[in-house]
């Protein structure tokens, strides 16, 4: 296992690298760059994608001194200004040069500072990250409660009225939009139309600091109860036809037939002997489940509820063209996926010792 582990290691390199590379390449064709972004606001353009749409032919790109100018909204700016912001952002040296100098300080975790908000990097994520982790892990653990005793409660019912409905209700679930659901629980209970029981944004009220203990939580609690609900809502589903279909699949086999013919009682034969090989795909993938709802889904929710998370960041700095939070972020958290696939690994030897990854790949 140990073998196995280390080159699961050692391929995070190339494969992190391969990440950057190509997304490095992809920006350097995209249009809108920070320094036209800057360009474009001096010009009094508010914002390049503006000027880009109306079209770049009635565009005068010649500065006061005569020189020419490759940028849009560059007009009435001196050629020796538009060197200077290069010279400060970096775009005076070649592209391979950048991409090899950042990677150099991402190798040494340093992530450099925004563009324009004058924070580093790490502090910008660790200020949102309150919310993305709240979001993250509360949706995840809140499904796998629900979604693990409903599962199995259906496999064993199978075929009853109860599965029947539960499945009914399961699938319009699923089939639901998380956004529309989210605007759903607004409309009804956030002082849309109907009800006002919930807190529209933030996680905490203003007075926060001054409650208990007790009220502090719930209080938290409260703030999160819709976003986690429309956050949960696929992620729930999911895990709980996983649950039902692997236990019918373990149901099945001969060793709970050899079990039930020893006189095992039917709790015994579920819990005792089909209840570990049965949850192994479900516990094993909980680190990649957590992940997925912590860096995917939250940019929707945190728009709609206001939640000043990690994925209005990453939209935020892709639409200002940030590249320090873009590629400090896409580095460590494709750091921080590659490790969890590890961990999914090792979660599948834990559940189940059995397995053997060195054996497989032999």
């Amino acid at each position: 296992m140990g073998a196995y582990i280390l080159r699961r290691l050692l391929l995070i390199i190339p494969t992190l690298f391969g990440i950057m590379l190509i997304n490095f390449v992809l920006t350097q064709f995209v249009p809108g760059g920070p320094i036209e972004q800057i360009l474009a606001r001096l010009d009094g353009s508010g914002d390049v994608f503006e000027t880009i749409a109306g079209g770049s032919g009635d565009v005068d790109t010649e500065s006061l001194d005569g020189g020419d100018s490759g940028y849009v909204g560059a007009r009435g700016l001196p050629k020796e200004f538009i060197e200077e912001l290069e010279r400060e952002f970096g775009f005076d040296k070649p592209a391979y040069q950048r991409f090899f100098e950042m990677m150099w300080n991402y190798m040494r975790f340093d992530f450099g500072e925004s563009y324009f908000r004058s924070i580093s990097v790490v502090d910008l994520v660790l200020e949102k990250m309150p919310v993305s982790i709240s979001l993250g892990l509360w949706s995840t653990l809140l499904a796998y409660l629900i979604s693990i005793p409903l599962g199995i409660r259906k496999a064993v019912r199978d075929g009853s009225s109860f599965d029947t409905w539960t499945s009914g209700v399961l699938i319009a679930a699923y089939a639901i939009p998380g956004f529309l659901f989210a605007i759903m629980l607004l409309v009804l209970f956030a002082g849309g139309s109907y009800f006002q029981w919930f807190p529209l944004r933030g996680l905490t009220s203003d007075n926060w600091e001054d409650l208990s203990l007790i009220g502090k939580v719930v209080d938290y609690f409260w703030h999160l109860a819709l976003p986690l609900a429309a956050s949960m809502i696929s992620a729930f589903t999911f895990s709980t036809l996983l649950t039902k279909n692997s236990f019918l699949d373990e149901i099945s086999k001969q060793y709970v037939v050899t079990a039930r013919s020893k006189g095992l009682s039917e709790a015994r034969v579920l819990y005792g002997h089909v209840f570990r090989n049965a949850m192994l795909i479900v516990i094993a993938g909980f680190p990649a489940a957590f992940i997925g709802i912590f860096f995917g889904g939250s940019l929707i929710i945190e728009t709609i509820f206001s939640l000043d998370g990690l994925g209005r960041l990453g939209f935020e700095a892709a639409v200002a063209r940030d590249y320090p939070v873009i590629f400090g972020t896409l580095f460590a958290f494709g750091l921080i996926g590659l490790i969890v696939g590890i961990i999914s690994d090792l979660m599948y030897v834990f559940v189940d010792p059995r397995i053997d990854f060195e054996k497989r790949e032999a």
